[in-house]
């Protein structure tokens, strides 16, 4: 008996407070790598897929009730290192009357930053059995230098242990002081990529684009076998090296009632579908319809018993509540 794939996601993940200002205030966790994990795991279950989370975590009673609710979703934690010196960082949401949000960060001294301050790391010691490793600008951005090294360097050796690498370029500029370092390092990270997952308004802002168009350009240019394109209300583009872009529709949402995690769980749904063998296009409705299913509840994360079926999401004609 052959062991699952495992897929492997690196980043942050914060506790989550959402309410009105100095009034109520209902606790929950969120990051865009966790929230994608997330969403895959729940649609892999019953394939040959382990889908597993590398982060750092604290000591302390918030890490446990996160780790505790990642199992219960039935992601590995075997790569979570655990440190006593700090605590997983914190954001506050607010969202507008149009589902629109905006959030507030406490994040400097996040134990996730922490990760690779030691030798060896558990995701650095798992590298030969990672079939799929996934990452995103965030989880770069967040890493002091050395440790972004060390990202780049787990990266590139996935691939020459034969893994795939993928790439959502989940661009912030808040979390970059200097913009040229963030062009250098995304560039570096699209060349060890086999599937990249491009926001095209994050990709203007990283290159300073004022032109859709251009910036649409040079990112179905690059040198990369797999580029998914997410273009807000516009279709979907995805792009197989020496094929044309096919554009896949987005799925039309009556009421949004809160847009945060659409793009990680687009993400989870498209890695879901080509982790297990569904064609590029399908894979792309598929992950819009996750996408829309999602930003119809609060909260990063929207309850297992609202999250639309593997089926109903494969259906030939739209069969998800929208």
């Amino acid at each position: 008996m052959t062991s699952p794939r495992r897929i492997v996601l690196f980043g942050e993940c914060m506790i989550e407070l959402r309410g009105q200002v100095f009034g109520t205030m209902q606790q929950g966790f969120g990051g865009d790598t966790l929230n994608t994990a997330i969403y895959l795991a729940r649609l892999c279950r019953g394939q040959d897929l382990q889908v597993c989370y590398a982060t750092a975590l604290g000591i302390d009673v918030f890490s446990e009730h996160m780790i505790a609710a990642w199992r219960q979703e039935g992601i590995d934690t075997a790569l979570v290192r655990f440190l006593d010196s700090h605590m997983p960082g914190l954001y506050a949401i607010q969202v507008d009357a149009t589902g629109e949000r905006h959030f507030f960060y406490w994040r400097e001294t996040s134990t996730a930053r922490g990760y690779f301050d030691a030798r060896s790391t558990p995701l650095e010691e798992a590298i030969g059995e990672i079939a799929m490793f996934y990452l995103s600008g965030i989880s770069l951005a967040i890493l002091p230098p050395d440790g972004r090294e060390r990202l780049l360097s787990a990266m590139a050796r996935v691939r020459a242990n034969g893994g795939q690498v993928a790439f959502d370029n989940n661009f912030r500029s808040r979390l970059w002081p200097n913009p040229d370092q963030a062009r250098a390092l995304y560039d570096r990270a699209y060349a060890l990529s086999d599937l990249l997952l491009i926001t095209l308004d994050d990709e203007m802002a990283l290159r300073g684009k004022t032109s859709a168009e251009a910036a649409l350009s040079d990112v179905l240019a690059l040198p990369i076998p797999e580029v998914v394109v997410k273009r807000g209300a516009q279709p979907t583009l995805v792009r197989i090296a020496g094929n044309d872009p096919i554009a896949v529709p987005v799925e039309p949402v009556s009421q949004i009632v809160d847009t945060t995690a659409a793009g990680d769980s687009f993400a989870g749904g498209y890695l879901a579908m080509r982790l297990t063998g569904v064609e590029p296009a399908l894979a792309a409705r598929v992950a819009n319809r996750t996408a829309a299913a999602v930003i119809q509840h609060p909260g990063a994360i929207i309850p297992s018993e609202a999250m639309p079926s593997r089926n109903a999401l494969l259906a030939p004609t739209p069969s998800v509540p929208v």
